[in-house]
């Protein structure tokens, strides 16, 4: 499992190709070696493979507009390719879908085409869960739902393990549940604060972060992105480098556990 950065997390120095750059260089200064874009500045693919290729970095995933998924399909699959992203992101259910019984339905009705056409053109389209899917509507989660009606060749996972147990899930277990389905997975960690729960940098908080790497090897996981989506005031930089220092040695020491099991 290769460990990548959520450009979501310096969201806010990635808005111009300059600062982009710049932040493109600090994140490959702490050791990544891939990113994942999402919420970046308005600019050309071509300017932010220039500077991934630049400072030695890997463009694997995204998150992309849903109605864009959906609406100009072509026009994502280009940008991908110049990207050399292999992986489409969708970063949250459009609001007119999260609500009543059938809209997870009209979801994948609606979104199933591009997700098609995606994986004809060799993307895949991913998509990453908040809290949310996992209210029950009727006997399946929406989670569930999502698993069930869309073809996995089409559609994988990008499980985010903070919003798993943020929902009171078990993270590992769903790591095992959509094993196969979850090339990407977004790594943060939670701990109590004053009484709440709060994202913090990787192995700051409480998660059982054992079983998950265990059951994200075990289920096929090709990348890890390090992401913080609130820094609550901290530096978002050291927040990236802190959980990348602590994944990586946690790992180092465990790897022979992982392998043998």
């Amino acid at each position: 499992m290769n460990i990548g950065a959520q450009m979501y997390t310096v969201r806010e120095r990635c808005q111009t190709p300059e600062d982009f750059g710049r932040s493109m260089e600090r994140v490959a200064a702490m050791g990544y070696k891939a990113v994942q874009l999402s919420a970046g500045g308005d600019f050309p693919p071509e300017e932010a493979r220039a500077a991934a290729d630049r400072h030695g970095l890997r463009i694997i995933l995204t998150h992309t507009a849903p109605q864009k998924i959906k609406d100009d399909t072509q026009a994502v699959i280009d940008a991908h390719k110049t990207l050399g992203a292999g992986y489409v992101g969708i970063g949250m259910m459009p609001a007119e879908y999260r609500d009543g019984a059938d809209g997870a339905k009209r979801f994948i009705a609606d979104y199933t085409p591009a997700a098609e056409k995606l994986a004809a053109a060799g993307l895949k389209l991913m998509y990453h869960n908040h809290a949310f899917e996992f209210e029950r509507r009727g006997r399946l989660s929406v989670l569930e739902r999502l698993a069930e009606g869309f073809d996995p060749a089409v559609l994988g996972f990008t499980l985010d393990v903070y919003w798993i147990a943020y929902a009171g899930g078990d993270p590992a277990f769903w790591l095992k549940k959509l094993s196969g389905r979850i090339d990407t997975v977004h790594f943060k960690d939670m701990k109590i604060s004053g009484g709440e729960q709060r994202m913090c940098e990787i192995l700051e908080g409480n998660l059982n972060w054992g079983a998950v790497l265990l059951a994200a090897e075990n289920g096929g996981v090709k990348w890890a992105f390090v992401e913080q989506d609130d820094c609550y005031g901290g530096d978002p930089f050291t927040c990236l480098e802190t959980s990348y220092r602590n994944l990586t040695a946690f790992t180092q020491q465990y790897s022979l556990i992982y392998c043998h099991m």
